[in-house]
């Protein structure tokens, strides 16, 4: 059985440029990574990071029962333009089961279950994420060697990978 790690983003240049080089670590260490994007006919740079990649709006007005993931990531724009993400990351927070990590901005209504942490980029994925920039049409000088997050690093998964930023 592999880790899972469900990630949501208005877009894959998003994903990418915030995200990148976590999530292509967390596929290098064997964890099965899936993300929702809005503009899912552009998913080819995320398919290089060795994500697999589906169309948001399809998935959340799915009304299919899926198992929870190991780990959720979602985008703080996402978080506040859609109630729906919100209300179900809000659920997932709940549970106290399942690692939440956000990128950009935070509500103010969860920030204080968040840590900030930071993803040092390894070689490869950093390598992987300047060729998925590319193929993004954007700087591969954006492949920073580390990310910045907010997470929850409370769920039986530890994430080793996500550090105290402070």
């Amino acid at each position: 059985m592999r880790y899972r790690l469900c990630v949501l983003a208005p877009s894959t240049v998003d994903v990418i440029r915030y995200a990148g080089g976590w999530l292509c670590d967390r596929v290098l260490a064997g964890w099965e990574v899936t993300v929702l994007v809005s503009d899912s006919d552009h998913v080819r740079p995320l398919r290089i990071l060795g994500t697999d990649a589906f169309d948001l709006e399809t998935a959340l007005s799915a009304r299919v029962g899926t198992p929870v993931p190991q780990a959720v990531a979602v985008a703080g724009e996402l978080l506040e333009s859609d109630d729906r993400v919100r209300e179900g990351l809000f659920e997932v927070l709940g549970r106290g089961r399942t690692e939440v990590t956000l990128w950009g901005n935070c509500p103010a209504a969860i920030d204080s279950q968040l840590r900030v942490v930071r993803h040092e980029v390894s070689n490869a994925a950093r390598t992987f994420k300047a060729q998925a920039l590319r193929a993004a049409a954007q700087s591969a000088d954006l492949a920073d060697t580390s990310e910045l997050f907010r997470s929850t690093l409370w769920s039986s998964v530890r994430a080793c990978d996500l550090v105290p930023a402070v």
